[in-house]
């Protein structure tokens, strides 16, 4: 089955309302102008262009990740530091983004994460139970200083 002949203009364009949908980082943007095989002159240009017109943005992109990640899923700096760096954000972008996570928030829901995962816990072993809920955390992301201080009080 032949997959279907675009021109750079009709690419571009789809190009433009694949990073108007979500922010996009250029990873993505690559990846998704590597399906069309373009010549490496033609995706040159459509990522010029989507630089210039502000379609593609790290910073804004960097930003938005990291306070969706924080908010919704509940993620600590440390997972959403790895998963910028996956996507080749730049240190300078990565440091700026972290800054969107307001630092009372970032505790707080550290503290009603601890909460919630005591109260799913059924381990009775109070050592068992203070480290599954360390393990969860940690894989979520948070520092481990952070989580030994909230778990002083179980």
């Amino acid at each position: 089955m032949n997959k279907p002949v675009f021109t750079v203009e009709e690419i571009k364009r789809k190009i433009e309302h694949y990073c108007v949908y979500q922010d996009r980082c250029h990873k993505e943007v690559e990846e998704k102008l590597k399906e069309y095989r373009l010549i490496p002159e033609a995706s040159e240009h459509i990522l010029l262009h989507l630089l210039e017109h502000n379609f593609l943005n790290e910073e804004r992109f960097a930003k938005s990740f990291a306070r969706g990640k924080f908010r919704i899923k509940k993620w600590g700096k440390e997972r959403i530091v790895r998963e910028l760096k996956f996507r080749d954000i730049s240190a300078y972008n990565i440091k700026s983004a972290l800054k969107e996570i307001d630092e009372q928030e970032y505790i707080k829901t550290l503290y009603e994460l601890v909460e919630k995962k005591n109260t799913s816990v059924s381990e009775t072993n109070h050592f068992k139970r203070k480290k599954k809920i360390a393990d969860y955390l940690l894989y979520r992301g948070f520092e481990s200083n952070l989580i030994y201080e909230a778990l002083k009080n179980y």
